[in-house]
């Protein structure tokens, strides 16, 4: 089975990387993606982690954070997912197909993460790093300038009226406590939340979701090179 240019050598790893658990309610209860998804997200994690250590040997703790941040998140994982046509080799079931499953965000993360995985099992730890690595060494350029030096809200804004006619919705929230909380923002465009973000301001918070969202806007085909 051949998934995201990968020929598996177990197909059966392959398979149950795009199985949700939808179709395997239907198709006598065969495992869904969970477990992979859970390993993948680890494994995302780490390459993520050990791409932008080495190539930001400057910067601090929490900058480094905010930046991994802003490339491993849900809405930046779906965006990924459709560039690899992940939607198309989904197993959902017949109601989550019909609701549009295929396109949903979770859904295309966790597949994302599932597929990963599988890679790592069925090719081995080298091959899982360098897909991580080929997928995010590209996106990594200008990382803490668009975090911190470009306004990716205010462009946001803009492309937003452009195209819709409004400004985006952002909503932020705050956790932790008071002297050290952690604000979420949430970008939300004609009613569909396209970013998602933490940080240990609502400022940079704002951000790294408002470049999020510019991402998926991108991926879809909107031009989010101009304003």
């Amino acid at each position: 089975m051949k998934v995201a240019s990968h020929r598996f050598t177990n197909s059966e790893l392959g398979e149950q990387s795009m199985r949700h658990r939808s179709w395997c309610g239907e198709n006598g209860g065969r495992p869904s993606n969970e477990r992979l998804e859970f390993l993948g997200d680890a494994i995302l994690q780490w390459v993520v982690t050990d791409l932008i250590y080495t190539e930001f040997p400057d910067r601090d703790e929490g900058s480094l954070t905010d930046v991994r941040k802003s490339l491993v998140n849900a809405e930046m994982l779906a965006a990924i997912a459709i560039e690899l046509d992940l939607g198309s080799q989904l197993l959902l079931g017949a109601g989550e197909d019909d609701a549009g499953g295929r396109s949903k965000t979770s859904i295309l993360a966790d597949a994302l993460e599932a597929f990963i995985g599988a890679l790592y099992l069925d090719g081995g730890p080298q091959k899982a790093q360098s897909f991580v690595r080929a997928l995010m060494s590209g996106r990594l350029g200008g990382s803490f300038e668009r975090l911190e030096d470009f306004d990716a809200r205010s462009h946001l804004i803009r492309v937003c009226v452009r195209e819709w006619g409004r400004p985006p919705l952002v909503e932020i929230t705050s956790k932790g406590v008071a002297h050290e909380p952690t604000f979420t923002a949430v970008v939300i465009i004609d009613g569909e939340e396209l970013g998602r973000a933490d940080g240990r301001s609502k400022k940079i918070a704002a951000q790294a979701a408002s470049v999020s969202a510019l991402a998926v806007l991108g991926v879809r085909g909107i031009d989010t090179s101009r304003a």
